[in-house]
């Protein structure tokens, strides 16, 4: 059985170090132009040969991000920066305009092409269309259903590889093609900057009575009525598979360290665990619990049972639901005297009741009973961006491993 890809987003060198550790196949990243999220850090060509070094010594692939729908005045550089980019060892580069994918191909014939969701490809005629013209992956639309997804696996030839997203943030707009931040701000979604204007809060204006504001209103906290919930596919891994899918794609080129590690984890576990046991394969809810241990909006299936509804929306709020703290990293571990060398990202104090994942769904809960600073003093707090401390740590943890606490008062 072809094992399906776990593909993961990584904004940056670090999110991409974690990525890999944490379990995806691979790995989509963007570089400093025509990658569709100029709000993520992105990567300089010398990280990106740095990450693409680090994926393949573990096996796993980096895919490269060209999908804006640039306008004249982007194409000027495209020439450039695809020579820059074509012999860094990528696995694949993924567009979605015809001229870009034409450029591709006439300058950077060696390299695979993936066709972008926002190529908004919905039926197995376009998918057929594209492979016959070179491209190997077809991102499909969020659009389709589990029945629709079979369909163009069943009409397109096992050559082409088709990838759906499963989890993470769902746009307003058609497969991403929205033009609500251009209209609004000056600021083009389709070229990278959009200003999420989905995620606002709106009121009524009627034209008889301008400057007079009407809230719409679900509650009194107002009506956020473009702002959809979040994808989250982990209680359908099997369907998911059988529908034909040959990569499952984690959206959040702009989330941390520890989402990307938290979600690619809980999902590995639960890919793995069906392989194992096709037939006796038993949905775990713990692995539902670990992905809301990370930064989320209220889930949604999408449309891959039925149509979205006025259920899969948000009404009430843009916020996120921050239920743990993300507060540091391991960077080693010394077996003699117990302590770890930890980074940290967020304030934690002695007393603390903390939780350190790591890959392979490990897990363990402890009390921070010291706190050693780098000058060797013992102290109460680390309250300081990225401050190296040391902590005892009863059972062994290795780099990578992550340290997180709940909200206070969340679980007393």
């Amino acid at each position: 059985m072809n094992k399906v890809e776990l593909l993961a987003p990584a904004g940056d060198l670090d999110k991409l170090k974690y990525a890999i550790i944490y379990g995806a196949d691979a790995v989509y990243i963007g570089g400093q132009t025509f990658g569709l999220r100029a709000a993520a850090k992105n990567f300089s060509i010398e990280q990106m040969k740095e990450g693409i070094e680090f994926a393949h010594s573990y096996g796993r692939r980096v895919f490269l991000t060209l999908n804006i729908i640039p306008h004249n005045e982007d194409i000027k550089d495209l020439e450039m920066y695809i020579e820059e980019i074509k012999d860094l060892g990528l696995d694949a580069v993924i567009l979605s305009d015809p001229g870009t994918f034409m450029f591709v191909k006439q300058h950077a014939p060696e390299l695979e092409i993936h066709l972008s969701t926002q190529a908004n490809n919905t039926n197995y005629m376009s998918a057929n269309f594209w492979h016959e013209q070179g491209v190997k992956r077809v991102i499909l639309a969020r659009e389709l259903s589990f029945d629709e997804i079979s369909e163009i696996r069943l009409k397109t030839p096992p050559t082409l590889e088709i990838e759906a997203f499963i989890h993470g943030a769902m746009c307003i707009s058609y497969s991403g093609r929205c033009l609500l931040s251009n209209y609004l701000n000056n600021r083009d979604a389709n070229r990278g900057a959009c200003s999420q204007p989905c995620r606002w809060e709106y009121q009524l204006v009627e034209v008889n009575r301008p400057g007079e504001y009407i809230p719409i209103e679900e509650t009194d906290k107002g009506t956020f009525f473009f702002n959809s919930k979040d994808l989250c596919m982990i209680e359908h891994i099997p369907e998911l598979i059988n529908s034909g899918l040959n990569s499952l794609k984690i959206e959040g080129r702009m989330k941390t360290v520890y989402y990307v590690a938290n979600i690619v984890r809980a999902y590995r576990e639960a890919i793995d665990a069906y392989y194992r046991d096709p037939e006796g394969y038993q949905y775990n809810p713990e692995w539902f619990d670990e992905i809301r241990k990370a930064s989320h909006r209220e889930f949604t299936k999408g449309f891959y049972q039925n149509k979205p509804t006025d259920k899969d929306q948000l009404y009430t709020s843009s916020s996120y639901i921050r239920e743990y703290d993300f507060i540091g990293v391991v960077k080693s571990y010394d077996p003699e005297t117990k302590m770890a060398t930890v980074e940290q990202r967020n304030h934690f104090s002695v007393g603390d009741k903390i939780e350190i994942i790591g890959p392979n769904y490990y897990s363990a809960d402890q009390t921070i009973e010291q706190i050693i600073n780098d000058k060797g003093e013992s102290v109460e707090k680390a309250p300081h961006a990225q401050q190296v401390i040391k902590i005892p740590v009863a059972s062994e943890v290795k780099p990578y491993y992550i340290l997180r606490k709940p909200k206070e008062g969340l679980h007393d």
